[in-house]
């Protein structure tokens, strides 16, 4: 189904207007990405639909998920739309914590939400938040210094073609690092990344019996090459760099490769932010050859309600203002189709415009390419790409992330990290009365 060419139809959004009592001023707690901060920008033409003010707060990653994760468990009630993602979703929709998101309008279309998404924002079969981009990982690299070092990109790069290129593109004198990867401790920062690299290798989180899996040569093998890697063609002080930071290293020129969430495409082909927008190309995350799992993730960024706001029905109508084809439209109008929100409608990659966009199949391909349900080589008893569906994983990871920031710092040793990780697995994981 092609997306309306009808900007903003009266019958899209009719649903919103009628139903809009007083106008009320909406808290909502966001992300510092890139796409959260420009739907900012157009939050004027959401208050002229339906008279509803609206506050951010807008945070550094991790920091939002200590904030939101604190005010819904202690009921705090300071906001009344927190953007949280595929492992958030289910759990507090599950305990209570969240409004379901039933009852959206007909021109909405809920059945256009992409089924990856719709599924990983749902528990029961109900959708307790609403993606507002939905993303996997891929490879995003310099065309100019690949060719400069004689090399073609795969479309399906092993890790060790991977290393090869780094290698090749790595240029001191020029301030080019060969590769640009997340460090940054926090379980959906590096964490995350050293999680798929670790499918990739073919490592898992637990067993089938939940016994933790770090002291097995899987996670050996992969957080050595990580690190090694890193350390020879990484940047300087990669320990504490996350999303930002990398892109903003990629968009001065200054990584031959950047492998991370596929929504920052739109970022480093951006000309006006980004010295190397015209010598960017994409390719699958890698696998370590051999081993049938990739290094991609499976996510969204999607906004939901806390339950106990006083401000539902008009939290409501934000949600379907944000997420809709309609705002899709608004900024392609503005600012051309390579800028929507991209991964979480099926119309989105029918649009024509939007298949020219050269990152568009790439990314779809990406998203497709990830199972949570099968996210890891030999089977194990959880759901979940780069995280575990657990309520313990946030803390336990963001743990383990750290032990695993500090072998980058240079602050401890690989089997040191690994020894301390398997050891903070296997209590809590005792504990939770897992084991």
């Amino acid at each position: 189904m092609k997306l309306t060419n009808a900007l903003f139809a009266a019958s899209a959004l009719v649903s919103v207007t009628a139903t809009a009592a007083a106008a009320a001023t909406l808290t909502i707690a966001t992300v510092n990405n890139g796409d959260m901060i420009r739907m900012q920008g157009y939050t004027d033409d959401f208050t002229e639909k339906t008279g509803h003010e609206v506050e951010w707060v807008t945070l550094e990653e991790n920091v939002l998920r200590q904030r939101v994760t604190t005010d819904i468990t202690a009921k705090g009630g300071q906001f009344d739309i927190m953007t949280i993602g595929m492992y958030e979703t289910p759990i507090w929709g599950a305990n209570g914590w969240l409004v379901p998101l039933d009852g959206l309008s007909e021109e909405y279309d809920v059945n256009d939400i992409l089924p990856a998404m719709r599924d990983g924002l749902s528990h029961d079969g109900t959708l307790y938040a609403a993606p507002f981009y939905g993303e996997s990982s891929m490879i995003m690299y310099r065309k100019d210094l690949m060719e400069k070092a004689g090399l073609e990109m795969p479309e399906a790069p092993t890790w060790e073609f991977i290393r090869e290129a780094a290698a090749a593109m790595d240029d001191d004198a020029n301030d080019v690092n060969g590769i640009c990867l997340r460090g940054k401790a926090g379980w959906g920062e590096g964490g995350a990344f050293i999680t798929v690299t670790g499918n990739s290798f073919g490592a898992r989180w637990f067993d089938e019996e939940w016994d933790p899996q770090f002291d097995q040569p899987e996670w050996k093998e992969a957080l050595t090459f990580f690190t090694n890697l890193m350390n020879d063609y990484g940047p300087a002080g990669y320990a504490t760099n996350g999303f930002n930071e990398n892109l903003s290293l990629f968009q001065q020129g200054k990584c031959g490769m950047w492998i991370d969430a596929t929504v920052a495409a739109s970022f480093v082909t951006n000309p006006e932010d980004s010295e190397v927008a015209d010598q960017v190309g994409f390719a699958l995350a890698p696998n370590k050859d051999g081993v049938e799992k990739r290094a991609n993730w499976l996510w969204a960024w999607a906004l939901a309600i806390p339950a106990g706001t006083d401000n539902e029905d008009a939290a409501k109508q934000f949600i379907e203002w944000a997420t809709s084809k309609e705002y899709i439209e608004l900024v392609a109008e503005n600012e051309g189709w390579a800028n929507v929100p991209p991964g979480a409608r099926t119309s989105l990659y029918e649009t024509p415009e939007y298949q020219e966009v050269p990152f568009a199949k790439m990314t779809l391909d990406s998203i497709n390419a990830a199972d949570p349900k099968n996210p890891t080589v030999d089977p194990v008893p959880y759901v979940g790409v780069q995280f575990v569906a657990i309520p313990e994983f946030a803390g336990l990871a963001s743990q383990v992330s750290q032990e695993f920031s500090a072998v980058y710092a240079g602050q401890q040793s690989v089997d040191e990290a690994l020894e301390k990780a398997q050891a903070i697995a296997e209590e809590e994981m005792e504990a939770a009365g897992y084991r």
